[in-house]
This record gives C-alpha cells, structure tokens and sequence, in this order.
C-alpha cells in the first residue's frame, strides 16, 4: 500500500541536547538523499544497509544547516512498517524547525499528532489496545502507571482477549457444525459444558472490570479529601505534603474557604489532595458555601485524611465528621501532640474503626506513618505490578461490560431452555465486544479521535 510520507520533531519542543525529526513513507529514503552530504560528499543513504547510523550534515540549496546523525530503518522492520529515516540534529529550536522546513519542501506532508503510531497500528504492527498504551506511557504520572502501560504495550491485554475470543469463536463453530450436520455431530450435552466454559469467561471479563478501580487509582492518583474543624492543621498538613506554603496558615478559624487541590507523589502512586473548609456551624454565607463545597467532596474522595485537634474537646461538628467518613477509607490524625491534650485514641475508636496517628505538624512527627498506612490502605496486598494488567482505558471497560452483558444473556437463553441457534446471536455479540478494543470492525471517526489525543511526533 503507497502513502504520502509524513515527518515529524519526535523531540520536545524546547532547547536541549539532541532533537529527532522522524520521517516515514515510501519517499523517505529519496527526500533524505537530496538533503543528506556526507562528509566525503560520496554516500547515498538509500543505498545504505536498514538500521545503521550514518555522519554528515543537512543542507538546503547547497548551505549547511547543522551537523547530523541520521538512522535508517527499511521496511517492514520499522515502527511503522514504513521506510523510517531519523535526523539526530543539535537541539536547538530554531535548527530543528529549519531542518523540518526542509524536509517539507520535498515533497513530504507535516504528520498529525499521533500518526506514526495510528500508522503502526493500520499496518498491523500494533493493536488498537497497544497503540493507546503508547499513549499512557507518554503520560504516566507515576511508576506504578508506566509498569502498567508497558504491560499492555507488550500485548498483556491482547493474550487475555485473544484467549477469551478464541474459546467463543471455538463455542459458535460447534454450534454452527452441530446444527448444519446432526448426524455427524451431536449437541447433545453441549448446553451444560457451555455453562462451566461460561462461568470462566464471565469471571475473567469481572475480574478485568473490577481492576478499573485500581487502574484508576493507578493513573488518576487517589482523591484524598482533608476534612477537620477549623484551626485543626488541614492546610499545615498540605503544606508539609506538598512541601511549599500552598495554603494560607493563621490562627484566625475560617481562614479556608474554598477547596485548594494539589498533585502529589507518594513514593510510586500519585495522591490528589484537596484542602477544604473547616466544617463548623457559622453564620458567614461564604463559609458556608465553602462547608458545603467540602462535604460534598468528601463524598467522592478515595481516602478522606481527617484532622483531629487532640487539645480541643469534641463537639457536634466532629459527629458530622464521623458521619461523613462512615463507610470510606479514612485515616484520623490525632494532632498537636506537642499540646495539653483532652482528647485520646481510646475516646476516637468508640466512634470509628478506622486507623489513628498521633502527629505534630509543629514537630513533623506521625508523617512518615500517613504515607506507610496510606500505601497498605489501597496497595499492599492488592496491586503489584508484574505480568497482571489493571484497565486503565474507559473504552475497554465499556467494552468488557458489554461483553459481559452478552454471555450473560447467552447464560440466560440456556437456563431458559431456547434453542442453540439463540446462543451463537449472543457470543457474536460478546466477541464483536472484545474485538474493538483490539481495533476490529471500529469506526474510522473513533480511530481518529484516538490519535487525536497523542503528541505530535509520536
């Protein structure tokens, strides 16, 4: 198949070391020879052999714009399955864009972002769940994000899918062979053994559902709401995690208002915390717009870190507190231990199960426990990154609970006692499912806009 050749700064697009300018179609190889002088003046690079480096410069009517190493790569061996050439030039903005001016006067169209990789993907290199994970390394936030991303560039989600699509596949050919030839083939008995093959598929699609929440935790970060009465050291707290003066500290009760939300890394995971208004019964409309505002978000926080001041007694305030994190994952600290307390972990565990550390944000003691227990609350035990894949992509899930939805059904036609022919309707209909989220039988406007969402060069 011939395609117009697209080129590309592959490189950020700032002052650095090195810049790459990426080219790749069938007139790559020609458009470099016309811009390419060796140091010799004697090498045609189309003559070279596939992956080697080659020295020279970058010329333009016969004018040196920059010394350059550039890497040929035939096809198909290539990202794209294209004839690919990359300029390795200085990697100054000004001679990176001179040199892809260039190349575009040769005849070459400037790529789109993300179509080497929707070219890779089109030219059966990759599949559709691969080419995304490109996408998710690019903009891994954290450790545990990028382990997973590569997981599924190396195909982790494509064995799983391929093993569930081959065993419906193999259920609708028997169906198929059983009904067109009955007195070679028996059905009979057939219904009972698909039930037992049933319950393996639908546990395998629930448990890849039920890893989203993870695989969001993973790439979102988890929501981390700080709640507590007024002067209780919410925002002493943000701003020793954060570790900057992001919110405003005084002795005044009420100084937050509104919620003040950073991005934190806590060793490999990524936390989202939101600083929020101290909950109290006032007067002021404002305040109360910004208690409001804070209950709400402690409504759809992953953990809620709720602020205790151990030198004050509890009050109904802190009732409406315990309401609030009833049911959630919550962690209470006990704090200004530096201070006469009147309240003590024994009085907090008659109200709550959930863990309990005494800190001092004056004294900086109890942070190195937050960030342990914060670990062993959402990871220990349940994520470890190795060969296990944790689904990360909204379409994939959309698409895994459609599936789920279809042999359920087939489940029900059984139970029911239909017909066989009723049961290979709706295992065509769980493996279409499963085969979008690999790139088949999608529509052309969804390809696009999935690589619409990818960097240029890439």
């Amino acid at each position: 198949m011939k395609t117009d050749t697209i080129a590309a700064i592959a490189t950020g697009a700032s002052s650095g070391g090195i810049s790459i300018i990426r080219i790749s179609g069938d007139e790559a190889f020609n458009v470099i020879d016309k811009i390419y002088q060796s140091k010799k003046k004697n090498k045609l690079l189309s003559t070279e052999n596939s992956h080697t480096i080659h020295y020279g410069y970058i010329v333009d009517e016969n004018q040196i714009i920059d010394e350059v190493m550039v890497t040929l790569m035939k096809a198909p061996s290539t990202y794209t399955r294209e004839n690919v050439v990359e300029i390795n030039c200085h990697g100054g903005v000004v001679v990176t864009r001179k040199i892809l001016e260039t190349v575009l006067k040769h005849g070459v169209r400037l790529a789109e972002p993300g179509e080497f990789t929707k070219r890779a993907f089109l030219n059966g290199r990759i599949d559709l769940s691969q080419a995304e994970a490109v996408c998710d390394i690019i903009n891994a936030k954290n450790e545990l994000a990028l382990k997973n991303s590569i997981n599924q560039l190396k195909g982790r989600e494509l064995e799983i899918i391929q093993t569930l699509r081959d065993g419906i596949l193999r259920d609708m050919a028997f169906i198929e062979a059983a009904l067109d030839d009955p007195e070679h083939i028996s059905i009979d008995g057939f219904s009972d053994e698909l039930l037992v093959k049933l319950d393996k598929y639908c546990e395998d699609l629930e448990k890849l559902i039920s890893s989203s929440k993870n695989g969001r935790l993973i790439t979102e970060g988890i929501k981390t709401v700080i709640l507590g009465k007024p002067n209780a050291g919410k925002s002493s707290l943000l701003n020793i995690l954060v570790r900057e003066d992001r919110a405003i500290v005084t002795d005044i009760a009420g100084t937050t208002r509104d919620t003040l939300e950073e991005t934190i890394q806590l060793n490999e995971i990524t936390l989202t915390i939101i600083d929020t208004a101290g909950i109290r019964n006032t007067d002021d409309i404002v305040e109360k717009i910004g208690v409001k505002k804070a209950i709400n978000v402690a409504q759809e926080a992953d953990l809620i870190i709720y602020v205790i001041d151990s030198s004050a007694p509890l009050d109904e305030n802190d009732e409406l507190i315990f309401s609030l994190i009833k049911d959630k994952k919550a962690i209470l600290l006990l704090n200004k231990s530096d201070l006469p307390s009147k309240i003590s972990a024994e009085d907090i565990k008659k109200k709550t199960s959930n863990p309990i550390i005494s800190t001092s944000f004056i004294e900086y003691t109890g942070l190195d426990q937050l960030e342990n227990l914060i670990k062993d609350l959402f990871f220990k035990g349940e994520i470890t990154i190795n060969e296990d894949i944790f689904i990360t992509n909204q379409r994939h899930i959309e698409a895994f609970k459609s599936a789920l939805d279809a042999l359920n059904m087939v489940r029900k036609s059984i139970n029911d006692g239909m017909p066989e022919d009723f049961y290979s309707i709706d295992l065509m209909a769980a493996y279409d499912e499963l085969g979008k989220i690999l790139g088949e039988n999608v529509e052309e406007d969804l390809i696009n806009m999935i690589f619409s969402e990818f960097c240029m060069g890439k």
